[in-house]
Protein backbone atom coordinates (compact mmCIF):
# COMPACT_ATOMS: atom_id res chain seq x y z
CA UNK A 1 0.00 0.00 0.00
CA UNK A 2 1.35 3.70 -1.02
CA UNK A 3 1.53 6.47 1.73
CA UNK A 4 -0.92 8.22 -0.27
CA UNK A 5 -3.20 5.33 -0.14
CA UNK A 6 -2.79 4.70 3.49
CA UNK A 7 -3.65 8.54 4.59
CA UNK A 8 -6.44 8.33 2.14
CA UNK A 9 -8.33 5.00 4.33
CA UNK A 10 -7.52 7.25 7.48
CA UNK A 11 -9.75 10.22 5.79
CA UNK A 12 -12.07 7.98 5.41
CA UNK A 13 -11.91 7.40 9.10
CA UNK A 14 -12.14 10.82 9.99
CA UNK A 15 -15.36 12.10 8.51
CA UNK A 16 -16.97 9.86 11.03
CA UNK A 17 -14.86 11.86 13.57
CA UNK A 18 -17.23 12.65 16.60
CA UNK A 19 -15.30 15.91 17.63
CA UNK A 20 -17.91 18.67 18.82
CA UNK A 21 -15.86 20.21 21.59
CA UNK A 22 -12.27 20.01 19.87
CA UNK A 23 -14.39 20.66 16.32
CA UNK A 24 -10.95 19.21 14.53
CA UNK A 25 -12.00 15.56 13.11
CA UNK A 26 -9.29 13.27 13.05
CA UNK A 27 -8.58 9.73 11.75
CA UNK A 28 -5.86 7.26 11.25
CA UNK A 29 -4.95 3.67 9.60
CA UNK A 30 -2.99 1.35 10.83
CA UNK A 31 -0.85 -1.03 8.69
CA UNK A 32 -0.25 -4.08 10.29
CA UNK A 33 2.49 -6.57 9.09
CA UNK A 34 1.05 -8.63 6.96
CA UNK A 35 -0.69 -6.20 4.89
CA UNK A 36 -3.79 -5.51 6.49
CA UNK A 37 -5.23 -2.10 7.49
CA UNK A 38 -7.49 -1.06 10.35
CA UNK A 39 -8.89 2.34 10.74
CA UNK A 40 -10.32 4.59 13.99
CA UNK A 41 -11.61 7.94 14.21
CA UNK A 42 -11.06 10.07 17.37
CA UNK A 43 -14.40 10.25 19.85
CA UNK A 44 -14.56 12.97 22.03
CA UNK A 45 -16.30 13.05 25.47
CA UNK A 46 -16.78 15.88 27.24
CA UNK A 47 -15.56 14.00 30.32
CA UNK A 48 -11.69 14.35 28.99
CA UNK A 49 -10.24 11.38 30.04
CA UNK A 50 -12.85 9.29 28.31
CA UNK A 51 -11.60 10.42 25.03
CA UNK A 52 -10.48 8.20 22.67
CA UNK A 53 -7.50 8.93 20.05
CA UNK A 54 -8.31 8.00 16.66
CA UNK A 55 -4.95 5.91 16.83
CA UNK A 56 -5.96 3.89 20.53
CA UNK A 57 -9.15 3.07 17.89
CA UNK A 58 -7.25 1.66 15.08
CA UNK A 59 -4.86 -0.20 17.36
CA UNK A 60 -7.23 -1.67 19.39
CA UNK A 61 -9.64 -2.43 15.43
CA UNK A 62 -6.18 -4.27 14.71
CA UNK A 63 -5.65 -5.85 17.87
CA UNK A 64 -9.43 -7.09 18.55
CA UNK A 65 -8.67 -8.56 14.94
CA UNK A 66 -5.64 -10.55 16.46
CA UNK A 67 -2.72 -8.38 15.11
CA UNK A 68 0.04 -7.45 17.32
CA UNK A 69 2.99 -6.14 14.50
CA UNK A 70 2.69 -3.02 12.61
CA UNK A 71 4.15 -1.53 9.94
CA UNK A 72 3.10 2.14 9.35
CA UNK A 73 0.36 4.78 11.02
CA UNK A 74 -1.04 7.51 9.22
CA UNK A 75 -3.42 10.11 10.88
CA UNK A 76 -4.99 13.40 9.29
CA UNK A 77 -6.36 16.25 11.14
CA UNK A 78 -8.99 18.23 9.75
CA UNK A 79 -7.42 21.54 10.77
CA UNK A 80 -4.19 23.58 9.57
CA UNK A 81 -1.57 21.29 11.75
CA UNK A 82 -0.20 17.90 11.08
CA UNK A 83 -1.76 14.92 12.89
CA UNK A 84 0.74 14.16 15.10
CA UNK A 85 -0.33 11.29 17.43
CA UNK A 86 0.00 12.51 21.63
CA UNK A 87 2.42 11.09 23.73
CA UNK A 88 -0.16 8.55 25.26
CA UNK A 89 -0.50 7.16 21.47
CA UNK A 90 2.80 7.24 20.94
CA UNK A 91 3.84 4.72 24.02
CA UNK A 92 0.98 2.65 22.72
CA UNK A 93 2.01 2.21 19.52
CA UNK A 94 5.51 1.25 21.23
CA UNK A 95 4.28 -1.15 23.14
CA UNK A 96 3.42 -2.89 19.76
CA UNK A 97 5.92 -1.56 17.66
CA UNK A 98 8.95 0.47 18.44
CA UNK A 99 10.16 0.88 14.94
CA UNK A 100 7.22 1.85 13.33
CA UNK A 101 6.56 4.55 10.05
CA UNK A 102 4.40 7.21 11.32
CA UNK A 103 2.62 9.50 8.70
CA UNK A 104 1.00 12.90 9.86
CA UNK A 105 -1.29 14.49 7.27
CA UNK A 106 -3.34 17.70 7.40
CA UNK A 107 -6.27 17.26 5.14
CA UNK A 108 -6.49 21.20 4.01
CA UNK A 109 -3.67 20.59 1.44
CA UNK A 110 -2.65 16.90 1.76
CA UNK A 111 0.59 17.74 2.47
CA UNK A 112 1.79 14.81 4.72
CA UNK A 113 5.75 14.16 6.55
CA UNK A 114 6.79 10.81 7.84
CA UNK A 115 8.85 10.36 10.90
CA UNK A 116 10.26 6.83 12.83
CA UNK A 117 8.41 6.66 16.06
CA UNK A 118 11.98 6.95 17.92
CA UNK A 119 12.06 10.46 16.65
CA UNK A 120 8.83 11.16 18.01
CA UNK A 121 9.03 9.26 21.05
CA UNK A 122 12.86 9.06 21.92
CA UNK A 123 12.69 7.22 25.63
CA UNK A 124 9.41 5.01 25.66
CA UNK A 125 8.90 3.27 28.70
CA UNK A 126 9.58 -0.31 28.28
CA UNK A 127 8.57 -3.85 30.09
CA UNK A 128 12.22 -4.25 30.53
CA UNK A 129 12.57 -1.19 32.82
CA UNK A 130 9.20 -2.44 34.84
Amino acid sequence: MTDRRLLETAADAMENSYSPYSRDKKGAAIECEDGSVYTGSLVENIALGSTICAEAAAIAAAITAGHRKFKRIATISEGNSYGYPCGNCRQLLSEFSPNIEVLCARATDGRYVSYSLAALLPMPLSAVEI
